[in-house]
C-alpha cells in the first residue's frame, strides 16, 4: 500500500504500543488503512501466536482488534476535524472498553483481515465493531469503545 498506516503516523513518542507500536521491533506491527468508509488490516500470526497445534491464541486476537479500534478512532478524529492524519497536535485514543466474541477457530498459516465499521463517533468518544476474518470466515467480532487519550498519558 502506498497511503499512510494510521499507526505509521502516531509521533514517535506515542509509537510504542505492542500490538501496533512502530517504535516496538518486538511487537505485532499492525497496521490499519482506510477501506471505503471502513478500516482494514492485515495480519499473518506467527508460529509463537498458536493457542493448540493448528490454530491462534485468542489474546493474539483480543490485540488485534483492541489495536485495530484504537488506530481507526485516531484516524477517524484526524477525519472529523478535517486535519491530515499525523498533523499537529497528535490525536491518539485508547481502549475504554473491548469486547470481543470468539465465533470460529482461527486458523494458524492464514493471513487475517480486520474490518472496523464506525458506529458512532464523538470529539473524545469513537465506538467501532470490528470482524476478524481467516479466509473469508468470521472467527472473531470486537467492539471497540477508544476514548481520546488523556494528556497526562503523554505528549498531545
Amino acid at each position: 500500500m502506498t497511503e499512510l498506516a494510521f499507526q505509521d503516523a502516531y509521533p514517535d513518542d506515542l509509537s510504542h504500543c505492542f500490538g501496533c507500536g512502530k517504535n516496538n521491533p518486538h511487537g505485532h506491527q499492525l497496521k490499519s488503512y482506510w477501506y471505503n468508509q471502513q478500516s482494514i488490516a492485515h495480519f499473518t500470526p506467527l508460529a509463537e501466536h498458536t493457542a493448540i497445534p493448528g490454530f491462534v491464541y485468542g489474546g493474539l486476537i483480543a490485540s488485534l482488534i483492541d489495536c485495530h479500534g484504537t488506530g481507526s478512532a485516531s484516524a477517524m478524529a484526524f477525519k472529523q476535524a478535517g486535519r491530515e492524519l499525523g498533523s499537529s497536535p497528535a490525536m491518539r485514543f485508547v481502549t475504554g472498553t473491548l469486547n470481543v466474541r470468539y465465533v470460529a477457530p482461527t486458523p494458524m498459516g492464514v493471513e487475517l483481515e480486520l474490518i472496523g465499521s464506525f458506529v458512532e463517533v464523538k470529539a473524545r468518544k469513537i465506538v467501532i465493531d470490528i470482524t476478524l476474518s481467516a479466509a473469508g470466515v468470521i472467527c472473531a467480532r470486537g467492539q471497540v469503545i477508544a476514548i481520546k487519550m488523556p494528556t497526562t498519558m503523554g505528549s498531545q
